[in-house]
């Protein structure tokens, strides 16, 4: 069994003199990750390399699992890493890499040694050569192929020697942290646990603000959307959900205002809750799961009418979206199984049959005068007795 993996990235490489910043987030994060599975673990990085080594045994498809959920990871390589002690040394380990990993000896390779330690005494094409010299004589049956091999043998001559030819694919992005911090409107739906995990994939840390309607939505549709919450943050670490009681704002609405403007009405309201907390969080913007054209509170006129109530940026990754593209993202991430559960939200009880779609944002302020009398009151009642929920 493996006991290193070679941990590649991309885009941070390309960051300059702030690329630091970038590898100590990506240390950090892969640190948690592989802290919660049993084992004990060393994440390292050197000269543009980061390193997970194991200090005891562990269970590896555990470990690939935790690694291809941290964002700012593109490839996951077990190697094998050894002292140089010289070119023999080095030889007879890849033969024993061979002999250990690829039980079918039939397959066409190449060599590519990359030679980062520029006093190794042969360069990097005169160990592509005698490396596949070896290898050939050990294995007659193999074949090298330049061009389209089966297998690329890595090499890399660096203060060990790394020695990996497999490279499982990451989730790729930007390490979680590294961008601020964001508040994701979640619902039990498909869109917006897409909207959270695309958000955080760019480095963004999410909370989130989950908007409960009892009786009307049961405490199932709540554990569905913990579920969701707890989803997201396989990938984009802890989380504090906000549980927002919004059944007497509602109702106050569904009572008061015309029943067309219901849905970009009570969307306000939720915006309005969720800038609160995202205020109290420090965060520097909201997220929604919102697709243009998808309802009739997501045409360009309803965005823009829920838009008017905040002062933070409202931040939408899955905007221009179809449903199959987010659908498929969810497949990715495994919230799809879950969104479909068939519990009800509260943005979907209290839906008008002909809701508005190009809201009049002075009509509807002028509708919200009728709500004058009790929604400051129902507002801080909701914002105060919010349920926490901390999703480890």
């Amino acid at each position: 069994m493996f006991k290193s993996f070679l941990i590649k990235y991309a885009e941070i490489g390309v960051k300059g003199k702030n690329r630091y910043i970038f590898e100590n987030a990506l240390v950090d994060n892969a640190k948690r990750a592989l802290d919660k599975i049993e084992g004990e673990f060393q994440v390292t990085k050197e000269n543009g390399r980061v390193y997970a080594i194991a200090l005891s045994d562990y269970d590896y498809d555990e470990a690939v699992d935790a690694l291809q959920h941290v964002f700012g990871i593109v490839g996951i390589c077990p190697m094998v890493q050894i002292d140089d002690n010289g070119f023999d040394d080095l030889a007879d380990n890849v033969v024993k890499y061979i002999e250990e990993n690829y039980e079918d000896k039939n397959f066409t390779f190449k060599v590519m040694a990359r030679r980062a330690r520029k006093n190794y005494p042969m360069d990097s094409m005169e160990i592509n050569a005698e490396l596949g010299g070896k290898i050939l004589d050990a294995f007659p049956k193999l074949h090298v192929d330049v061009h389209n091999p089966d297998v690329i043998l890595n090499v890399e001559i660096r203060n060990h020697i790394n020695i990996y030819s497999k490279i499982l694919p990451g989730p790729g992005g930007m390490p979680v942290g590294t961008a601020g911090k964001g508040m994701l409107l979640l619902s039990g739906g498909i869109d917006s646990p897409v909207a959270g995990w695309m958000t955080a994939k760019r480095g963004v840390v999410v909370d989130a603000v989950y908007f409960h309607a009892p009786p009307y939505t049961s405490e199932r549709a709540k554990q569905k959307v913990v579920d969701l919450a707890k989803i997201v943050s396989k990938y984009s670490g802890p989380m504090n959900l906000y549980v927002v009681n919004f059944t007497d704002i509602q109702m106050y609405i569904y009572d008061k205002c015309p029943h067309d403007e219901l849905t970009i009405i009570m969307r306000r309201y939720m915006m309005k809750i969720a800038e609160y907390f995202a205020k109290q969080e420090g965060a520097h913007g909201l997220i929604t799961g919102e697709s243009i054209g998808q309802v009739a509170s997501q045409t360009m006129q309803s965005l823009a009418a829920t838009n008017e109530v905040c002062t933070l940026p409202v931040f939408r990754p899955v905007i221009a979206f179809d449903k199959q593209e987010i659908i498929d993202v969810s497949l990715k991430i495994g919230s799809y199984e879950t969104s479909i559960l068939p519990y009800e939200d509260c943005c979907t009880t209290f839906v008008a049959k002909h809701p508005v779609t190009k809201p009049n944002i002075n009509v509807i302020k002028n509708s919200e005068k009728k709500l004058a009398e009790e929604i400051d009151r129902m507002f801080d009642e909701a914002v105060n007795t919010a349920e926490l929920i901390k999703i480890q």
